[in-house]
């Protein structure tokens, strides 16, 4: 049995965790640009690593973590694609690349100075079963402010998905818009992937809206079972986890592809 009063911080923390991860791939999918959630969020990792390097352990890696982040989301943001006449795909992939090397790199270091590196490596794989209700509260006010762009934006988040050339001939300001969204995009990352794991969170953050795309459409629509698929994603894995005694971050990833596969056998048999 699942002692829920002991584990209520951890459910909570995955739900949350799930549900606005959900809603943040809803927009990386339906632009396509998957590679933008794993290279922020390796940004983050190098950061909690070389801050981590410096002396700095607990909640406090947070902070660079989240400035390592923020700073890719407006480096990311200040590249325009027809400018550099290439993908932004390739962009950011190059930029993971740059991320994911400068995170070994410092992993690396923690043997050369014989600092530990368990708490660093820890980031890799989540410490959901460790949250607490503090974590929770961060992670709430996290999910409050993306739900409140979201809310800002909606239109022009919807116009963006369509067409960016399109959205700034009507009228959108595109480059604030995708700004802010790198912006609150690094902040849900960051608070997260600490909670999930920077490997996992890919999962959460693709599975639910490709999930959501198979079973409905319409942006709004999207969105909302995204986030609810997200939910279910982020407590399953964690109850199955419970329940085998399995890992918590492996559980997640099955339980939201499991959620991909139904979802496109459930689509193909409404449409035939």
């Amino acid at each position: 049995m699942i002692d829920l009063l002991f584990w209520a911080p951890v459910m909570v923390a995955g739900t949350l965790a799930g549900v606005s991860t959900g809603v943040l791939g809803t927009y990386i999918v339906g632009m396509r640009i998957p590679f933008l959630g794993i290279c922020i969020s390796h940004a983050a990792l190098a950061g909690a690593v070389f801050g981590a390097l410096f002396g700095l352990s607990g909640p406090s890696l947070m902070l660079p973590a989240l400035a390592a982040a923020l700073a890719a989301g407006l480096l990311i943001g200040m590249v325009d694609p027809q400018t550099v006449r290439t993908d932004l795909n390739v962009v950011l992939g190059i930029l993971f690349s740059l991320t994911m090397g400068l995170a070994f790199l410092g992993l690396g270091l923690f043997s050369v100075y014989g600092i530990s590196d368990n708490e660093v490596r820890n980031l890799l794989w989540g410490s959901l079963a460790f949250c607490r209700w503090q974590d929770v509260w961060l992670m709430a006010g996290t999910a409050t402010v993306e739900f409140a762009f979201v809310a800002a934006f909606f239109k022009e988040t919807r116009a963006i998905l369509f067409s960016r050339v399109h959205a700034a001939a009507a009228g959108v300001h595109v480059t604030l818009v995708w700004t802010l969204f790198l912006l609150v995009a690094s902040l849900v990352l960051t608070v997260n992937f600490q909670t999930v794991g920077g490997l996992m969170i890919y999962s959460l953050m693709t599975n639910p809206a490709v999930a959501a795309s198979q079973l409905t459409r319409g942006y709004g629509r999207t969105l909302l079972l995204s986030a609810i698929l997200g939910g279910i994603s982020g407590l399953g894995g964690f109850l199955v986890s419970a329940l085998t005694d399995l890992p918590t971050g492996a559980m997640i990833v099955i339980v939201s592809s499991l959620l991909v596969v139904v979802a496109a056998v459930a689509g193909r048999l409404r449409r035939g």
